[in-house]
């Protein structure tokens, strides 16, 4: 049996050199034996320390030998991916791991990140954005290419089911690891691959081709979305003006605001912090009018005739306001 992940970036047009993010896990040895033959020479593997396990020494010992073994430089990283108190842990170790994945890249010449995440993966993104109430843009899943903290990520492998690579993984024989902490049911993603998706095989068997067509469609029409708030932004300025703002219907206004949060401050209001924005701009008829509302970690305030959003508690309004 060919390595799945071989054949799916076959007719790939790597950037070169790559970094392949590499646990030590079934799916990123996988996509490592056949980067390594398919661009010998041109891949780097990169390793997170989380440090959440007794076993993580070992992990990476096992990453070494192997390594070793292709003849891959392996570049180690080690990050406290312990979550605050209220925070998802698995939210806080996702965003460890990236900040480290690029970190290590960068200090090692690399602009590039191959990513081993495949079909049920993306799956099981889909639902947990489903279940938290997400719009188009959780909905569409994870993209095949993104860029954060000024590296390129790619995942060639999200038409690949799971089945497949642990397949190759059994016949060929090949040394990996398994993670005592993907049984852990305490945590969603786990019960969703555990529970979840089994009971979706057997009511709906098409169900990862299926959600993968969702997810292109609801990429599209996020694309869409964010080329009309491209427009709109531009209309309304930096910060956006009030008067434009106002001339929007509701929708385009609720999208623009996102855009404008989103894109300027990296902040993402709740769906009941939008909603009391909108109510507020569109009663904002009057000069005298007050808008201060908490949206996401900051505030978004009226000074004049634009919005401004702090990440702090901002400044008393001028008295020409009040």
């Amino acid at each position: 049996m060919e390595n799945p992940a071989a054949l799916a970036i076959a007719s790939w047009a790597a950037p070169l050199p790559l970094g392949v993010a590499y646990s030590g896990g079934a799916d990123s040895t996988a996509l490592l034996h056949a980067a390594a033959a398919h661009w010998p020479g041109q891949v780097q593997a990169l390793h997170v320390h989380h440090g959440l396990q007794a076993a993580a020494d070992d992990f990476e010992a096992h990453c070494r030998a192997t390594c070793e073994a292709l003849g891959v430089p392996l570049r180690v990283g080690r990050v406290d991916a312990r979550h605050a108190p209220g925070e998802s842990p698995e939210d806080a170790a996702r965003r460890a791991r990236y900040v480290t994945l690029a970190r290590l890249a960068q200090a090692h010449g690399l602009q590039d990140v191959v990513l081993a995440q495949q079909a049920d993966d993306q799956v099981e993104t889909m639902l947990i954005a489903l279940g938290r109430g997400a719009g188009l843009d959780g909905l569409a899943g994870m993209p095949r290419r993104m860029q954060r903290h000024g590296v390129n990520f790619h995942r060639p492998l999200l038409e690949v089911q799971a089945a497949a690579l642990r397949e190759w993984i059994a016949e060929s024989g090949t040394r990996h690891i398994d993670d005592p902490s993907n049984a852990d049911l305490r945590y969603t993603r786990n019960r969703i691959r555990l529970q979840l998706l089994p009971a979706l095989a057997a009511t709906l068997p098409q169900f990862r081709e299926t959600f993968a067509r969702s997810a292109r469609n609801a990429a599209k029409a996020s694309r869409l979305l964010a080329e009309v708030a491209a427009t709109d932004s531009a209309a309304a300025g930096l910060p956006p003006a009030l008067g434009a703002l106002r001339a929007l219907p509701r929708e385009r206004l609720a999208n623009v605001l996102r855009h404008w949060l989103r894109r300027e401050h990296d902040a993402v209001p709740s769906e009941a912090q939008l909603e009391q924005l909108l109510d507020q701009i569109e009663a904002c008829s009057t000069r005298g009018h007050r808008i201060r509302l908490k949206v996401a970690d900051g505030y978004v305030q009226r000074e004049g005739d634009v919005l401004r959003w702090y990440n702090a508690r901002p400044p008393s309004q001028p008295a020409a306001l009040r």
